[in-house]
């Protein structure tokens, strides 16, 4: 099941071209991520694990299908694409106007603090995204 977040382009998120810039996405992505997390009592910021493991991005993507300008209303869609033993995967579509937009991923790694080597997903992590049936 995904989670949808809504939110608006702003004029910040364009460009010269008045559509949005390349890069604006990815804070549309990375604030409905903070809040899906949020809905599902997950966080980065855990007790449990902030203080030994860090979630670096090591790979982003996005497709963009449509343009997006300024004043646009969206719904950036979240799903947990992937989970591994030490990375898991986010995918994201983006909708206006009943249309899909743009649909992208990001790959988050978990990393020790301290070796600043891959991890494994802390276990209370990996339970709160695992996909509910």
């Amino acid at each position: 099941m995904a989670f949808r977040w809504p939110s608006e382009i702003r004029f910040v998120d364009t460009d010269a071209s008045g559509r949005i810039h390349y890069s604006a996405i990815f804070r549309h992505f990375e604030a409905a991520e903070y809040e899906f997390l949020k809905a599902i009592g997950a966080s980065y910021w855990d007790d449990r694990w902030t203080q030994q493991v860090s979630f670096p991005r090591v790979h982003v993507e996005c497709d963009y299908l449509l343009p997006l300008t300024h004043g646009d209303q969206i719904e950036t869609e979240v799903a947990v694409e992937r989970i591994g033993t030490s990375s898991f995967t986010f995918s994201y579509t983006v909708w206006a106007k009943a249309q899909i937009t743009c649909k992208g991923r990001i790959v988050i790694a978990c990393m020790d603090r301290r070796t600043k080597q891959s991890c494994a997903v802390p276990t209370g992590f990996l339970q709160a995204i695992q996909p509910q049936p």
